[in-house]
């Protein structure tokens, strides 16, 4: 199936008006002008590589949108799916957490749950979700349930962290304190003084237990002989990206100095910043701005991190605000992430590679918006425009080669 009138996005650049042909979920060839056949005109559109999100945190939220809200985890993959579908993004890692935060989310046990769930619903969801496990290192017992979970093939991706206050994300104690009342939903303002100084107390208690690297590298070891790819998470210093370089670790996501992110760079490993932080051009937590990083050529890959239409968003933003040619701005958000992932098979659109795509409208200066998306040339998302289109225009048996 041809489809055309498109405005063509390519890794060397943009066919202003092209067609692409799609066959056996695979992208078989593209021209420049018209399709030489039968074909879907959809003029007024963008075709881009469907996005692919290596970070994205909204699966949990979803199970527990308030502190003592919980929902099936199927419910909110389910839910999930169809929101990052109509984002444009046909691959993701949904990040699931073993004991950051001490809620009953992220406990081995619902953790191990949820991750589970993920793998047994896969082949029933619209795009191709994936682990991304997110390995605490302070939390030295989970290392032996990671390890089984890999050997059951069911982690895609592993992250090391240390969200200890002083280092890394939360150099400042109280800052730490503060944002964690408020994502569990208090008011520090609002608590007593004596509290929040026997809070302070029990977060510089946990700042001085050691971490022992010994499990850390036993973690890497065990991902990298399964080829799963390395993260390490908010790296800070050279000599962290260093550490996390020599275990293995290919991927620094969202590194909190430049010193950190150039370092990452020098050594070879995927950068990964939010996609929020670079639309918004700050980071919430006063870290590392991702759009500097991204005009200090510091960046490879963006992120959802936790609002799936910033990822479109940020692409064309990127382009509009004159940070990045269109096709540069798309590797950040789809191609390299692909080359992060060790996933070859997608990402651009090349002749060849999967026909994961996302069909844009956009006025520059507006705010773009998905019309359609296709994995592996279906159609996963449509909206009721590309609906009327593919009913008045195509045959029976076309529509059921794309639907």
């Amino acid at each position: 199936m041809w489809l055309s009138d498109l405005k063509i996005v390519t890794p060397d650049g943009v066919i202003e008006r092209g067609a692409v042909r799609l066959t056996d979920g695979v992208i078989a060839e593209i021209v420049s002008g018209d399709a030489p056949g039968d074909a879907l005109h959809l003029p007024g559109l963008t075709a881009v590589p469907g996005l692919i999100d290596l970070h994205g945190d909204m699966l949990e939220r979803d199970i527990q949108p308030r502190p003592s809200a919980f929902f099936p985890t199927e419910l909110a993959l389910y839910e999930l799916d169809k929101r990052l579908a109509g984002a444009g993004i046909t691959t993701a890692y949904a990040a699931v957490g073993f004991a950051w935060t001490k809620n009953d989310l992220r406990t081995q046990e619902k953790a191990t749950e949820i991750i589970h769930t993920i793998a047994a619903r896969r082949s029933a969801l619209n795009i191709d979700l994936r682990v991304h496990a997110r390995f605490e290192i302070g939390n030295p017992e989970t290392a032996p349930i990671l390890e089984s979970l890999l050997d059951e093939g069911v982690i895609d991706l592993v992250s090391v962290m240390d969200h200890t206050p002083g280092q890394g994300q939360y150099k400042n104690i109280p800052r730490y304190v503060d944002f964690m009342t408020r994502w569990l939903g208090f008011d520090p303002s609002k608590i007593g003084s004596d509290i929040m100084d026997r809070i302070a107390a029990g977060v510089e208690e946990q700042a001085e237990i050691p971490r022992d690297w010994d499990i850390v590298a036993e973690v890497a070891r065990i991902a990298v002989n399964r080829g799963v790819p390395m993260a390490s998470h908010d790296d800070d210093t050279l000599d962290k990206v260093a550490r996390m370089a020599d275990l293995g670790v290919t991927i620094s996501e969202f590194p909190v100095t430049t010193d950190a992110a150039a370092e990452a760079r020098r050594r070879g490993m995927h950068v990964i910043m939010g996609a929020p932080n670079a639309y918004r051009g700050e980071s919430t937590g006063g870290n590392l701005s991702a759009l500097t990083a991204i005009k200090e050529n510091l960046v490879d890959v963006l992120a959802t991190d936790y609002f799936p239409a910033a990822l479109m968003g940020v692409t064309f933003k990127l382009a509009d605000d004159g940070v990045l040619p269109l096709h540069e701005a798309v590797k950040l958000t789809s191609t390299y992430a692909a080359d992060a992932a060790m996933l070859p098979d997608r990402g651009r659109i090349t002749v060849g590679k999967r026909a994961d795509l996302a069909l844009v409208e956009h006025t520059p200066g507006g705010h773009p918006r998905v019309r359609a998306s296709l994995r592996e040339g279906h159609f996963i998302y449509q909206d009721m425009q590309i609906s009327r289109v593919i009913r008045h225009t195509l045959t029976a048996a076309q529509q059921d080669e794309i639907l």
